[in-house]
This record gives structure tokens, sequence and C-alpha cells, in this order.
């Protein structure tokens, strides 16, 4: 481990694709050789939500005459070297999958919420990467949800249809195509429908560098990579923020630990719980040809005990990760686990062969693993992020538990926290969809309800 705190990082950890040429001045970046004793904000986590809800605060600090740093982000290891370095690099909104469960719970408006949040991030981010010249592979597409068995195809219809009847806007982007057409279309074998929307993907790593970038020359901005923080001790006003290499006296504090939140907030252990997952790079060798696929995917398998996410980058090569129901039994394996050292036994020659045995075309290809990871994503009790002012520690922020899904949430999600953490404004006033509030609610259901929550109830689909 990293020390002898279990909550934290462990320092040998697999190396994804997106890490394999780190950057080589941002990506152990210390700004100074030294903590600064002071700083405004501290935040803790260098990934996406940390390093978004800096740039947040960043574009709007004034002139910064102080002696010490407005923003300091303390990351325990390498700069995006948690589960924002290691996911399927899928910019993929929700507007079918969880929105049923949403609308029963909770009702239409907050549903529909969710969904016109999550696809507002496909203008964001292409507006964003525009603006700051980022260059991240970012390509806009379409997301294929495949089906190859029956009872899936049928559910998946019937939630469409009821949409369709909801009158609800973000639907007219999903395009039902029936089996007469699905194979042909998706390139699935045994493909008996899917829904299709607009999407996106992007080189994850390069992506938060590259917003890293933009900050690094400001006198405001300390960043101090190798700098776990073991705890936050609310002193007065102020926080005393505690790490291996000394302290910092903060007057605000921002959790942007995602997954290894539980060791610093206690609280949030029933409801933002560590889990593994596994994702790989396929590539073809050299001298040997496939079909190129345009589109990103979720494809249920025929079985219908899961479903893998995929992305083709830009060399044809494959981002490939999920088969969550090959482990889901074996919970010692992924359910509370923060070791992303090691992959996930039962899974890691799964998706040998997968391109062959999925694909039509793809059969003679060779196509093979060239790099397999495992990663620790932080799943929400109740499928939701927690974003907000922690209940009844003023002055400390969270913006965690993401579900695996951060990549169409964080960025606004950090926004609309940065004008919480800059304007002292409310949660209700920074317009964030109203089920990602963090509260005491919230929290006590987790502790009372059964153990994982939707958590155990989703790793079974």
């Amino acid at each position: 481990m990293s020390s002898s705190y279990e909550f934290l990082p462990v320092d040998n950890s697999t190396t994804p694709f997106w890490r394999k040429a780190p950057n080589p001045l941002l990506d152990e970046l210390r700004t100074t050789p030294d903590l600064p004793e002071e700083s405004d904000i501290v935040i803790i986590g260098a990934g996406y939500t940390g390093i978004a809800t800096a740039y947040h605060l960043w574009k709007q600090l004034g002139p910064h005459d102080k002696p010490y740093p407005a923003i300091t982000i303390l990351e325990a290891r390498q700069i995006c070297s948690g589960a924002t370095g290691r996911n399927g690099g899928h910019l993929r909104p929700d507007v079918y999958n969880n929105i049923p469960l949403y609308i029963e719970r909770h009702g239409v408006d907050a549903a529909r919420e969710i969904a016109e949040f999550e696809v507002s991030h496909m203008k964001a981010l292409k507006k964003l990467l525009a603006e700051e010249d980022i260059d991240c592979d970012f390509n806009i597409t379409r997301n294929l949800n495949v089906y190859t068995n029956e009872e899936d195809a049928r559910k998946g219809k019937a939630v469409y249809d009821a949409l369709v009847a909801l009158g609800l806007g973000f639907v007219d982007d999903l395009h039902y195509t029936s089996q007469k057409n699905a194979e042909g279309v998706s390139g699935v074998k045994g493909a008996i429908s899917c829904l299709s929307y607009t999407a996106g993907t992007l080189w994850p790593y390069k992506f938060i560098v590259g917003l890293l970038s933009k900050m690094v020359h400001s006198k405001a901005i300390n960043v101090q990579a190798h700098t776990p923080v073991t705890s936050v001790i609310p002193q007065g006003s102020t926080h005393l923020v505690k790490t291996p290499r000394g302290s910092i006296r903060a007057s605000k504090v921002v959790y942007a630990s995602n997954a290894y939140t539980f060791g610093l907030l206690p609280e949030y252990s029933a409801n933002i719980v560590p889990c593994r997952g596994i994702c790989c790079h396929i590539d073809v060798p050299e001298g040997k040809e496939a079909p190129f696929l345009p589109y990103s995917y979720v494809i249920r398998s025929g079985d219908g005990k899961g479903s893998s996410y995929m992305i083709t980058r830009p060399d044809g090569s494959i981002i490939v990760g999920g088969a969550h129901s090959t482990f889901q039994e074996r919970r010692e394996q992924w359910y509370g686990v923060v070791d992303d050292s090691t992959l996930i036994e039962p899974t890691k020659d799964y998706y040998h062969g997968f391109m062959q045995r999925t694909f039509k075309g793809w059969e003679d290809s060779g196509a093979h693993v060239k790099e397999i990871w495992t990663g620790v994503m932080a799943y929400s009790f109740d499928s939701n992020p927690h974003v907000g002012e922690v209940p009844g520690k003023p002055g400390q922020f969270i913006c965690a538990g993401f579900t695996g899904h951060g990549m169409p949430v964080i960025f606004l999600a950090a926004k609309g926290l940065a004008e919480m953490i800059r304007d002292g404004k409310q949660f209700e006033e920074v317009h964030l969809p109203s089920l990602y509030k963090t509260t005491a609610e919230r929290m006590k259901k987790a502790e009372e309800g059964p153990e994982g929550g939707d958590i155990l109830e989703q790793s079974k689909h």
C-alpha cells in the first residue's frame, strides 16, 4: 500500500493503455518542492472531478496577490491515475437505461433532469475542447445498445416505447432498429435489436492533463502529486489537511476522492462503495485487416447475464470492458476493493477472442488483447452521485460516487460545485439534478437499507 492507511491507493497499480506514455511534465507534478502551509481551497484528488473543479474555480479567480495558493490539488499517486485514467473513454449519456428506475422512484421531472443534464455534456465538452485547444481524440458518434438476447431485447423495446409515450424531448435522439436490420447496422453477430443515440469517445488521460496544463502556470494553483491525504481535521473556521509530507491549513476542502472517500469521510461508507472493474485494449496485428466500426457500443450478452461497453479508437483498435457477470458472484474480487494492482481473476481471459466471436468480419483479424487493467470505481448506494456541502461539516464539499458513469456527469457537476464553493450558493441555485444533492437523509437510507443497495442489484445485469 501507499502507507499504513488501508483506504489509500496502492503503489503498484496495473498500467492502463491510456497511461502508457505519461506526460513528462505534468504526470508527477509538484509545483513547489514543499507543501504550501496554507491554501484557500484544498482539493483532494487529481482525476476528472478534482481537475474539473479546480478549472471552474480558476476560471473565475481574480488577481491573486496572496503569499499562498488559492487552490491546492493533492493527489495520492500520479495525475489522473485513478478511475478516470482507467475508464473506457466513453462519453455516453444515459437517456434510457436508468431513466425508468428514476421515473418509478422520483417521478418524470426528476428523471428528465438527469437525462437532459447528461446530454448537455456533449455540447459542453465539445465547446470546452475547442476553446482550450485540447487534443484528446474527441469524437462524436452514435452509441449502439445491442441486444443479442430475446428477453433483454423485449425489455429494451418496452422501455423505448414507454419513453416515447411520455413525450420526453431527449427521446427524439433515440433510434430503435428491429431484428431485420440490427445485425447489419451493428455488425454484431446474432443482434436481435439495437437502440442508438448520440455519444462521444475520447482519450481520458489526455483530456485531464490537457485541462490541467491550462492552469499550472498560474501562481494561484499548486499541484502536489504523490501526496495522499490521511485526515482532515476541522479547527474553528479552517481545516487542517494532513499528509505524510506535512499539513496544509485551508478554509475549504473538496473531496474529489471518489472510491477512496470512505477513508476520509466514514459517514459515506455505506453510500459510496469502491468496486473494481476490468478494461482492455484490443489491437489488430500489422498486415491483418478488420472492418472499421464507426460506433461506440454496449453489447448485451446472448446469455442475458451481463454486458460489455466498447469504443473504437481512431486507429481502429478497440477499448472494451465490463463482463461483470463473469465475476459478480465473487464479491471478494470486486466489492469494497481498493486494490488496482491485480486483475480480476475470473475475467482476465474473457476478452481474448472477443472481437472474433462478437463481430462479423473479424474472424480472421488476429485481434488480441494488447493491454488489460483494472480500476476502482465508486458505486453509489442509490445510483446517483453525491454533490454539495458535506452534511454537518461547514466548509467541506464532496463530488463523488459516479457508479462508473462519470464521463457525462462530472464536468458540469464540478461547475455547479465550484459555484457553491466560490460564491456560497446553495445547491438549489446551481441547476444540478436534484437527486445529486448529498443529504443526511440519503446517508441514513444507505446505512439502514440493504447492503449495497442498487450496487449489488445492478451487478446482476
